[in-house]
């Protein structure tokens, strides 16, 4: 039978020994590489439709394929002045990765360094980099052409054997090149080997796009489609996962299975060895709760049986900030043709961003702080120590204009560049839950009631922290506008306006402007040390309290880091598809001969 042609009767009646609910990143990752033993019977179950060959989202210039978007938003955030933002989540085979602008890079040593100081045994860099380059098959580049257009790889730290392509861009703009050579101009260092375990410095982007068939390379096109053939794999598109079937087996709750809904009939589908939720940061804390485990409160309030008290589910939610500056330009700049982005990528340490007095008083105000754990209150704040080179934020050019509450006047003539500026180490901490206050069992949530997203974007004195790291790179960002040879071409200011100068007038405008680079992690972190009273899964991605149960996306991340997501989350899966594999063995050998 086709692997994409079965039918639900057929997917529910199979014996599987693995059955992962969501196939998106890390989901069809893992199911390609589970499903490379035959003695295994892998099912997968994807809440959206098979998009594969469908050119909005293979044709990297159509990245906004929002057809396939859950349409998720925030709760109204106190700190953006009650603004609601939009956050797009794939809805398709390959989740996100069908919907992303393919930026592919890693980030520095130091911050998967800080996931394994938690005390997650084999999550530091050394560990992980064999699982970086197990996913990615990367197209070198002439060595001119990587000198002409400051185009590099990180030589034998980067993969070339892994199923997602990654290449350089086929064209750069006039404007991508005048900010790179503005950004050199202000002393800003040439990272040639930002795959290696910095990313501190300027490149030119590297992208997750097939440079033959110029077209996007993700899971369902890289991961899913070369093993269709494969006769152990099932996926069920359309298909709602409503709940995982947890029971008590010998005075341990334990998963077997999972309920979900296909054109309105509901199924029960079963597996003998682990189910494994890669549902991703929004949707796998959501089905942990309606499955039972979670904050007693939250669940009592919902009508749902508390199975597993876990009040750190949907709690510890990390997102990247971001502003959008924008200019307007002299109109006999060059443009692109769309295409996948070949612009530079700078990350940048708070000690280059501003003057080291403003970067003390940020220092002060992170040495107050008391919300979080002791161990990652070290690292947080060994983050910002002088001497330490981090990429405490992101600058990305673009041409055009990127800010959505900017609306110039109508020309034909006109032309923008945008920066945007991206918090990489948010001190804002939200949540994720299901909705309460059901009046009776039989109106409890379901997994079709969107969840609570709340951010918490510049609340409390953490988000204070993250305002000022904000304000102080837009005043950065005005000083590469300024710095030639981009200056020559800018004309006037687009946004902020030129009457907006002093630090009250500026921090008004970042609230009012501030925006996601939709980029969650945290909320079924992994636990550490400090096991369930710290986070949801172990450093096996285990669920604690629930036997045969795992997490496997981005939401285990203890920690946001330095970088742009996709690549972490593909090594996530590749890894914890050995980790599975070697339990498995494990748990083989414990049993003995038969």
């Amino acid at each position: 039978m086709p692997l994409l042609s079965i039918t639900p009767e057929d997917f529910a009646a199979r014996d599987f020994d693995y059955l992962i609910l969501g196939g998106g990143t890390a989901g069809l990752a893992l199911a390609a590489r589970l499903s490379e033993d035959p003695n295994v019977i892998v099912g997968v179950l994807e809440a959206g439709p098979n998009g594969l060959g469908d050119d909005t989202i293979d044709e990297p210039g159509k990245y906004n394929a929002l057809k396939y978007d859950w349409k998720f938003e925030t709760t109204p955030q106190q700190g953006l002045g009650g603004r609601s933002l939009a956050w797009p989540r794939g809805k398709v085979l390959g989740g996100s990765s069908a919907l992303n602008l393919m930026t592919w890079n890693r980030a520095s040593k130091e911050d998967y360094d800080a996931w394994e100081k938690l005390g997650n045994k084999g999550w530091g860099w050394d560990s992980l980099l064999p699982f970086f380059k197990r996913t990615e098959g990367f197209h070198l580049s002439k060595e001119e052409y990587q000198d002409d257009h400051q185009v590099y790889s990180g030589g034998e730290a980067m993969g070339t054997q892994g199923p997602i392509h990654i290449t350089r861009s086929k064209q750069y703009s006039e404007t991508h090149e005048l900010c790179h050579n503005t950004l050199n101009n202000l002393n800003i260092p040439e990272n040639k080997t930002h795959l290696s375990g910095s990313n501190v410095g300027v490149w030119k982007n590297l992208v997750s796009v097939h440079p033959e068939s110029n077209t996007r390379s993700y899971a369902a096109s890289a991961y899913l489609e070369p093993n269709l053939s494969r006769q152990n794999l099932f996926v069920l598109t359309e298909a709602l996962v409503e709940e995982v079937i947890i029971n008590q087996q010998s005075g341990q709750w334990t998963a077997t299975g999972a309920r979900f809904t296909h054109s309105s009939n509901s199924f029960a589908v079963l597996a003998s060895r682990e189910i494994i939720l890669s549902t991703g940061s929004i949707q796998s804390p959501q089905l942990l709760e309606l499955s039972g485990i979670g904050n007693p409160q939250i669940l009592e309030e919902a009508g749902i049986e508390v199975k597993v008290a876990n009040p750190n589910v949907g709690e510890n939610l990390q997102d990247h900030l971001t502003t959008v500056t924008v200019c307007e330009l002299d109109p006999s700049v060059e443009e692109m043709s769309p295409g996948p982005p070949g612009n530079p990528l700078c990350y940048l340490p708070l000690s280059i961003i501003t003057a080291q007095d403003k970067v003390e008083r940020i220092v002060s105000k992170i040495e107050r702080l008391e919300k979080y754990p002791p161990e990652q209150m070290a690292i947080l704040k060994g983050r910002f120590d002088s001497g330490i080179k981090l990429g405490h934020v992101e600058f990305l050019l673009e041409p055009g204009n990127w800010n959505s509450n900017f609306v110039p006047e109508p020309s034909n003539s006109k032309k923008y560049a945008s920066i945007l500026q991206i918090l990489q180490y948010p001190f804002s901490r939200g949540s994720i839950h299901i909705p309460g206050s059901r009046l009776s069992a039989k109106d409890r949530p379901t997994i079709s009631d969107k969840p609570i997203i709340d951010p918490g974007y510049y609340s409390g004195a953490h988000g204070e922290i993250d305002l000022e790291i904000m304000t102080q790179s837009m005043r950065f960002t005005d000083k590469i506008f300024k710095t030639a040879p981009l200056s020559g071409v800018v004309l006037s200011k687009g946004t902020p306006s030129s009457s907006v100068n002093s630090d009250d007038e500026l921090r008004e405008w970042v609230v009012n402007n501030t925006s996601t680079d939709w980029h969650p992690v945290g909320t079924c972190a992994m636990g550490g040390g400090g096991g369930i009273h710290s986070g949801v899964v172990n450093d096996r991605l285990q669920v604690y309290g629930v036997e045969r149960l795992r997490v496997v996306d981005a939401s285990i991340m203890p920690l946001q880091i330095s970088g742009h997501l996709q690549a972490t989350v593909y090594t996530i899966a590749e890894k914890a598809a050995d980790m599975i594999r070697m339990d498995n063995v494990e748990r083989r050998e414990a049993r003995g001969p038969n």
